[in-house]
This record gives structure tokens, C-alpha cells and sequence, in this order.
């Protein structure tokens, strides 16, 4: 484990990094996220992670930033760790490699943005989500920005004005998780998640992730403008050709390295 609460570990293709301080909660300090950050930006680079999973030790995935540390802070201060939490957030999406939160437990505040700003997320049925910071007069303005993305205004605004939580269930409901399961099936249903991702090449992954985020939030027509510019230079590529040319001679792919 390192200084900073974070455990990391390397299995098949998956990267795990934990959240490893509960009795912190997990909460997100300023040299835990840019450790994380770091980290997250290394697993970019590399070659041989194509998952990437973010899980917690304890009863809480994270309770979000540390309040310890922004007490009687200035206003410089306070930009970095805001700053900060904005780079680990925009990370995040800015690897190659699909993030999966696994979450058991609650995830609060910078806790559920975090678990928003991942690219899929999957939740025991005991694990609740809120952004509660109204209720200390800190509104909860950054993790809004994915969690508005990922439920829509009105059920954001819920969340945001009145700080209550939400069950998985809802979390599910809402679009903030992708799945929910039963207390000790969490690694196996995320194990399973990541296998349906690692079969396929990562390249091809990493081309549409990008894709995602770069159309999500432009006009219809823009959006068609860039994606097809984008698979028109995916088909030609090899990697696409062989698996166009495995699906018509009816046999496995051999994803060029």
C-alpha cells in the first residue's frame, strides 16, 4: 500500500487499484487523488492493462473529499484541491482502458462523482449514493458535473438540493450504476464485466471510449460529423480488417498486436 491509502494490484489484463484508508472512509485527500491521478495516467501508457477497476476497503467506498484538509484553508488551497479532483475526474476518461467502480458501501460526495465519472459501475444492494454537501453549506458543484451526465437534471437536482441518499436500487434506476448485486457477489460480477471487455482487442476499445466522450455532449449533427470521420479511419485500420475478415471466414479474430 502506498502513503497515500492506495492499493494496487495486476491480474490478466485488470489493473485494481483500492481505496485503501477506512478509517478515513476513503476519503479523496489532495495527494490521494494526485497520486491516483499519477497512476491512472501510467495505466494509460502501458500496454498491458485493459481494464482498470476501482474498488474500497470498508464499509465506504468514499466519503469524499477531506474535510480534515479544507478547514480554515485559503483560497489557494482550496483551488488545488479542486483542481486536483477536476484532473483525477477528466483521467478517468481521458485513458484508453475502461474504469469500473465497484462499490459496497456508500459513496458520498466526491465519492459519487467519482463512482459517476467512471465508465461503468456496479454496486452491492447495501450501497447507497448522495451529495449531501448542502448540508454543510459546500454545494456539491464539481461532482454534479458527471452525475448530472449520468441521471439527467431533475433527479441531479434532487440529489444536489435536498442531500438525500439513494439506494442501489435507485442508483440503477437512475443510470448512475449499471448493475446491482447481492452482498459477496461483487467481485464476480465485475470480473465477469471486465471479461466481456478484455476478448476484445484494445485498440478497438480505446477508439470508441474516446469516441464516447468526444460526441456525448454536441449537437446531433456534430456528433454524426466527427463519428463518422472517426469509423471511416477505424475500418481501414487493421485491426478492423482482421476482424471483419475473421467474421467472414467464420473463425476467432487475431487481434494485431
Amino acid at each position: 500500500m502506498t502513503d497515500d491509502g492506495l492499493r494496487f494490484a495486476f491480474d490478466g489484463a485488470i489493473e485494481r487499484i483500492t481505496l485503501a484508508e477506512p478509517a478515513k472512509r476513503n476519503a479523496l485527500g489532495l495527494a490521494k487523488m494526485e497520486a491516483l491521478t499519477a497512476h491512472l495516467q501510467a495505466i494509460g501508457t502501458s500496454a498491458s492493462a485493459s481494464v482498470v477497476v476501482i474498488d474500497a476497503d470498508g464499509p465506504a467506498f468514499s466519503a469524499g473529499h477531506d474535510l480534515g484538509e479544507m478547514c480554515g484553508i485559503g483560497l489557494d488551497e482550496s483551488r488545488a484541491i479542486f483542481d486536483a479532483c477536476v484532473a483525477l475526474m477528466s483521467t478517468i476518461h481521458d485513458i484508453p482502458q475502461p474504469v469500473i467502480a465497484a462499490v459496497d458501501g456508500v459513496a458520498t460526495a466526491a465519492g459519487c462523482q467519482l463512482v459517476a465519472a467512471c465508465d461503468l459501475a456496479i454496486a452491492t444492494e447495501a450501497s447507497t449514493f448522495a451529495t449531501p454537501g448542502v448540508r454543510i453549506g459546500l454545494f456539491c458543484s464539481t461532482p454534479m458535473v458527471p452525475i448530472s451526465r449520468a441521471i439527467g437534471r431533475k433527479r441531479a437536482m434532487e440529489m444536489l438540493l435536498t442531500g438525500n441518499p439513494i439506494t442501489a436500487a435507485t442508483a440503477a434506476d437512475w443510470g448512475l450504476v449499471n448493475t446491482v448485486v447481492g452482498a459477496g457477489e461483487l467481485d464476480d460480477a465485475v470480473a465477469a464485466m471486465a471479461a466481456d471487455i478484455v476478448r476484445w482487442s484494445s485498440h478497438t476499445i480505446a477508439v470508441g471510449k474516446s469516441a464516447f466522450y468526444e460526441q456525448i455532449d454536441r449537437p446531433e449533427a456534430d456528433a454524426y460529423d466527427l463519428t463518422k470521420r472517426i469509423m471511416s479511419d477505424n475500418a481501414v485500420d487493421p485491426v478492423a480488417q482482421e476482424g471483419i475478415s475473421a467474421f467472414l471466414d467464420k473463425r476467432q479474430p487475431e487481434w494485431p498486436s
